[in-house]
């Protein structure tokens, strides 16, 4: 579905533990190895219209749905629903700390073309149809 960089995975490990110790344990936010109880928890990719090149992603820590495709890699989850994955199959997940930004970006084959700082795309024209 999609693949994590190692960087990736090891911020997004990061994010979740730093989420437990700031909320607490009980707090029913994130357990010690990341999971919420009974739940998976990783970084929910979402896409949807918007942003300067007319599809934009939407990143939030969050748990896994009955619906959702989960990623795993290096024990960090990606979560995907059906309608956003359509548009990031094949994509990578990476980590960047760069002049533009730091934080996670999508490197996706998918994107005709994408806006400079990364957080919108254009889908190419078979996709484009399919969330209207």
């Amino acid at each position: 579905m999609i693949l994590i960089s190692p960087a990736a995975s090891y911020h997004l490990r990061c994010m979740i533990r730093d989420r437990h110790e700031a909320c607490g344990p009980g707090s029913g936010a994130v357990r010690e190895g990341g999971e919420s109880a009974g739940t998976e928890v990783g970084l929910r990719i979402l896409v949807e219209k918007g942003g300067c090149a007319g599809m934009q992603y939407v990143m939030r820590l969050d748990s896994a749905g009955p619906e959702d495709v989960v990623v795993e890699s290096g024990g960090a989850k990606v979560l995907l629903d059906p309608a956003s994955a359509q548009y990031i199959s094949g994509s990578e997940l990476d980590y960047c700390d760069d002049l533009v930004g730091t934080g996670f970006r999508l490197n996706n084959p998918r994107a005709a073309r994408s806006c400079g700082c990364g957080t919108s795309f254009e889908p190419v024209p078979e996709e484009a149809g399919a969330m209207q």
